[in-house]
């Protein structure tokens, strides 16, 4: 069998890199029919397709991507070389690039990546966006995992998958109360202001049904789609804040902040949402359940 030809992994990876066959021809000394041609031999050498075109842009199939990790890591490995050389080794490092949504606690996310946290064969690339740029970057292989308070929308045709990683309560937080009395729900809450999150919020939406059918209005101190400032008014302003106790475990162990009522048939769930690949990413293994709870297609 044919040895892979550096010089064309060479050419895929600065195409890659400046999402350009023109930027990387001019970069490279090169016409863009040459550079083309090279790419091309590649992918018969490889027998996958790396790039297909959306519009203008050059977009990496899946395998492009794995393409590209394995090249970054074959380029980088001159630089490691010169280091280890010179006295200054560099461990060589995974990678796995997370997408989660701002609404999400920042607990929960620490606690589902935990057995990677601090791994020095491991880098973890976080990034942060509403579920349709995320899920858009699933697909396009740019990120590995998206974190979740929902599943994604699915259809026969979509290559999703919804992993089910944890069901929490969901509970009425706040200060200690000076005088010590217990916290009465939902009487109470017609005259303790309340933080909750915004309206496209699950257990906002769930807790709103709750106080319908109890026929109380609530009075409304704030309305947050970030579960991290939500957790930050909580422990500034006077009232209650709605929340998973997960959001604020650190108040809530140190008595900053104590759990009044937990909200009765409210749940906050989390999610795990991935795309079936032909070649996933091995640490997600250590991440997701061995027998996944998915949901119903």
């Amino acid at each position: 069998m044919a040895e892979l030809n550096y010089n064309h992994l060479r050419y895929f990876w600065a195409v890659a890199h400046e999402g350009s066959l023109t930027r990387a021809a001019e970069r490279l000394h090169l016409s863009q029919s040459a550079l083309s041609v090279q790419i091309q031999k590649l992918e018969a050498r490889i027998g996958h397709p790396l790039f297909e075109r959306t519009g203008k842009k050059l977009v990496l199939t899946e395998a492009g991507r794995i393409a590209l990790d394995y090249a970054d890591t074959v380029f980088k490995a001159g630089d490691e070389l010169v280091s280890t050389l010179q006295g200054r080794p560099v461990a060589r490092r995974q990678v796995l690039r997370v997408g989660a949504l701002p609404t999400l606690s920042r607990n929960f996310q620490l606690e589902f990546l935990r057995p990677l946290v601090g791994r020095p064969d491991v880098e973890l690339v976080l990034r942060s966006g509403n579920m349709r740029d995320l899920l858009a970057q699933i697909e396009a292989h740019a990120i590995d995992v998206v974190l979740s308070n929902g599943a994604a929308p699915r259809d026969a045709r979509s290559a999703l998958r919804n992993h089910l990683i944890d069901e929490q309560p969901v509970s009425l937080v706040g200060r200690p109360r000076a005088d010590g009395r217990p916290f009465r729900f939902p009487e109470d809450l017609k005259t303790e202001p309340v933080l909750l999150p915004s309206l496209d919020s699950a257990i906002r939406v769930a807790f709103d049904h709750v106080l319908d059918l109890a026929g109380v209005r609530p009075v409304i101190l704030a309305e947050v789609d970030d579960m991290a400032m939500l957790r930050l008014l909580a422990r500034e302003r006077e009232g209650v804040a709605l929340v998973p106790p997960i959001v604020v475990r650190d108040e809530l162990d140190s008595g900053v902040l104590v759990e009044h009522c937990r909200i009765p048939d409210v749940t906050e769930t989390f999610y795990a949402i991935v795309q079936t690949r032909r070649f996933p990413n091995p640490l997600l293994a250590e991440l997701l359940p061995r027998s996944p709870r998915l949901t119903p297609d």
